[in-house]
């Protein structure tokens, strides 16, 4: 019930935002218009960033929610589908490795951690690799007891996260499962009989949809492999940000808390005895070489960082069991206090929004979002009222080792519930660009033969396509059309386009609330 109860809030209610949200549900529209699955496009152009694993899921479920949710709502749904699994698959890997009842451990301390909360309620296509992580670990904590079992999970898990994202999943887990043979347990036929079971069952993923994409363009497949997989790691591609090679050491303070602590409580008790157990030695290891090709690579996010929380989640399950009563009682009062103040704060800060009180804050809110409509929304408020209810009643479970981290989960569920029930609309109106685009529409002439695009996002692009209909000729791309009538140029608030030529502005809008963009579109003078 708790880890449902963090899946579901967040998935439904509002639209795709930017940046990640917005351009991969316009990959999936594009699939929903009737686009190809081999091919993934954006607006109407072909994007190859990643394999379409994940916009298939999206896809399939708006289209069999589509007769009760909006498509984006329905699409958002393969999120929850794909973080599911990665729980449950992560709480089977805790079972295993540490026995019956740990694996709940495994999968709270997950669910608990800060850089999850956000990321994995998106519509990215992360979700999908963290499932296909964990069920590639899972596959490895069973191949020394099941070695064939092992290497099916284990080769289909690399192929779900090739599907989703590319190389990485393959190259993570492949070195990881070589590296393993280092410590004498791995060292034995049955561990070889998984690696090539693991080989076999991941061969059709990764082998099936490279060769019809290199049958039906080798030059877009050129463009996925060489620019979207290695040109991002080695730092060539365009789109690529640089990062300072310790950046992942940083963020992972906050991003993995409360799993940090509490796994390098684990190594500290197991001490060198822990390094010789198989138990601590694979997550251990896959933590290990996926810090280190992330931190390789010249790209960085932290959304990147989210694999590293599974070992570090299956540690931190053992140290719990463990854990001094000190440390224990510290988790559990901190969660209380903490989690208590915030529910209490967002409470007051959704009065103050829809009743005026106190007047201040009211009008702060609404100058930061100038087109929110007020009025209280009862299911969302219902909702609410459910999840504060079931916090307190948190507050009273039964002394357990599972207790901080079940009351932490549980905390970090209700503050993130509440702002997605009493906040979401408030928040949308800011975030969506569903009022900009109806704006543009109508300030479009009746009739016209294309619009010419400049430094247009692929976010905008995408709500374009999914609010308007409207797919623009971009300047920047190859062989586009240069003589469109109409021309839309996004820049900041105070940059003004600079135009060659005989142009009249017809329409300049930004999505409510938003300082920084600014869009401006023009139609060519006749004369």
């Amino acid at each position: 019930m708790l880890c449902a109860a963090w899946i579901l809030p967040g998935l439904v209610g509002h639209d795709p935002w930017k940046p990640d949200e917005a351009y991969s549900f316009g990959l999936v529209y594009s699939i929903l218009k009737g686009g190809s699955w081999v091919v993934p496009t954006l607006a109407g152009e072909p994007f190859m960033e990643k394999p379409p694993l994940f916009y298939l899921t999206s896809a399939a479920l708006a289209w069999l929610a589509s007769p009760v949710l909006p498509l984006h709502d329905g699409a958002r749904l393969a999120t929850g589908l794909y973080v599911a699994l990665a729980l449950a698959f992560t709480g089977l890997a805790g079972r295993e490795l540490y026995g019956r009842g740990q694996g709940w451990g495994a999968a709270l301390v997950l669910m608990g951690c800060l850089g999850l909360l956000v990321r994995m309620h998106q519509l990215i296509t992360d979700a999908a690799l963290l499932a296909g992580f964990a069920l590639a670990i899972w596959g490895l904590a069973l191949a020394l007891r099941r070695p064939i079992l092992a290497g099916v999970l284990l080769g289909t898990g690399i192929g779900v996260g090739f599907m989703a994202k590319g190389l990485l999943a393959p190259g993570i887990m492949g070195i990881a499962a070589l590296a393993l043979p280092a410590f004498a347990p791995w060292r034995n036929r049955g561990y070889v009989v998984a690696l090539g079971a693991a080989a076999l069952a991941a061969l059709p993923w990764v082998a099936v949809w490279p060769a019809l994409l290199y049958l039906r363009s080798p030059e877009l497949f050129s463009d996925w492999l060489m620019l979207n997989n290695f040109g991002r790691f080695l730092g060539y591609a365009k789109l690529a940000t640089p990062t300072e090679p310790f950046y992942y050491v940083g963020i992972l303070i906050w991003f993995a808390w409360p799993a940090l602590p509490i796994a390098l409580w684990a190594l500290w008790r197991g001490g060198r005895e822990a390094l010789r157990q198989p138990t601590f030695q694979l997550p251990l290891v896959v933590f290990l070489v996926m810090l280190a090709v992330l931190s390789a690579a010249r790209e960085g996010r932290d959304v990147y960082a989210v694999p590293m929380l599974l070992p570090l989640s299956l540690l931190a399950a053992e140290g719990l069991m463990s854990l001094r009563r000190g440390a224990a009682n510290a988790l559990l009062w901190f969660s209380v206090m903490g989690f208590t103040f915030f529910v209490g704060v967002i409470w007051f800060y959704w009065f103050a929004l829809e009743f005026g009180a106190p007047a201040r804050l009211h009008t702060h809110l609404h100058k930061l979002q100038p087109g929110y409509p007020a009025g209280i929304k009862w299911v969302p408020f219902a909702a609410a009222l459910a999840y504060t209810t079931g916090w307190i009643a948190a507050l009273f479970l039964k002394r357990s080792p599972l207790r901080p981290v079940i009351v932490w989960s549980a905390g970090i569920t209700t503050v993130w519930a509440l702002i997605m029930s009493l906040l979401l609309g408030w928040v949308d109106t800011g975030k969506s660009y569903r009022s900009m685009v109806v704006s543009l529409k109508q300030a479009l002439p009746a009739k016209y033969r294309c619009i010419a695009s400049r430094s247009l996002g692929e976010p905008q692009r995408a709500m374009l396509h999914y609010h308007g209909g409207i797919l623009t000729e971009r300047e920047e791309a190859k062989g586009a059309k240069r003589s469109c009538e109409l021309l839309l140029v996004q820049t900041t608030a105070q940059e003004q386009a600079a135009l060659d030529g005989p142009w009249k502005l017809l329409w300049e809008g930004n999505r409510p609330g938003d300082n920084e963009e600014r869009y401006r579109l023009y139609r060519r003078n006749s004369r």
